[in-house]
């Protein structure tokens, strides 16, 4: 089985965050919505955050002097079509609103009462969901995508605390 590792940002300006509208990947034959990221390349394996500022800059021109409070807020899990997807997640505020088009998607700052509107995969929807619920935690939790008895997608959460060593 093989391991894919991905970095994904959302950057927020006060109420909004950008987001990215894509016609089509190759999990999804539609439409859907996601952040700013992609696959960590070989030498980033072990700084995901390396990872998600190339991607952030790639794809919207943001550079990382023009990001405050940068933070890695959660690992989600998930085994899709026979390989297991470790993606990064990261988020931060931009000092202004201006990006430049991208290759990857179409760009947009959607208030954060519509992000749940939006037609995304299930770990990023459940993802925003917990961060928009969820605005004081410090923490970084981990979401590992399951399913229930009726074989309903759903995520498993859990924070990751710092512990003594003995």
């Amino acid at each position: 089985m093989e391991v894919r590792q991905m970095a994904t940002a959302f950057l927020i300006h006060q109420e909004h965050v950008l987001m990215m509208k894509k016609a089509r990947s190759k999990l999804f034959d539609f439409e859907f919505w996601g952040g700013i990221g992609g696959h960590l390349e070989y030498e980033e394996l072990n700084f995901p955050m390396k990872a998600s500022y190339r991607e952030i800059e790639e794809e919207t021109g943001f550079k990382e002097n023009e990001i405050n409070n940068f933070k890695l807020k959660y690992i989600l899990i998930e085994d899709s079509h026979g390989e297991i997807r470790q993606q990064y997640v990261y988020f931060g505020e931009t000092t202004h609103r201006n990006f430049i088009a991208s290759d990857e998607g179409d760009l947009f700052w959607i208030h954060k009462n519509e992000l749940l509107n939006l037609k995304t995969s299930k770990m990023i929807q459940s993802t925003i969901q917990h961060f928009l619920e969820n605005p004081d935690e410090t923490s970084i939790c981990v979401g590992s995508l399951t399913v229930n008895d009726e074989q309903i997608p759903q995520i498993q959460w859990t924070t990751v605390k710092q512990t003594s060593t003995f």
